[in-house]
Order: C-alpha cells, then structure tokens, then sequence
C-alpha cells in the first residue's frame, strides 16, 4: 500500500505533462491539416511512375 503513495503523485504529473504537451501541439496548428499529408504520398508516387 505504501508504493500507492508514490505512484499517485507521479501519475498526476505525468498526465499533467501530457496534456500540456498535447495543448502545446493543438495551439501550433500542427493537427489543422491532416489530409494532405495522407495525398501527398500518391501525389509523389504517381509523379515517379510518370517520370519512369
């Protein structure tokens, strides 16, 4: 029971890290665009098969 005082605290910060972490990341713009990333592969990829 004791390794439950240590493991509270440390979970509570960890999370709080997390989360700043994560707000940190949102407030940056860098999840406003997530599709076209996911083109950019087929994009590329039938260039090269055209430039074959």
């Amino acid at each position: 029971m004791e390794v439950i005082i240590i493991l509270a605290p440390f979970t509570i910060i960890l999370a709080l890290v997390f989360l700043f972490l994560f707000f940190k990341s949102n407030n940056s713009d860098q999840f406003t665009n997530l599709e076209s990333e996911s083109y950019k592969i087929l994009i590329e990829d039938s260039k090269r098969k055209n430039d074959e």
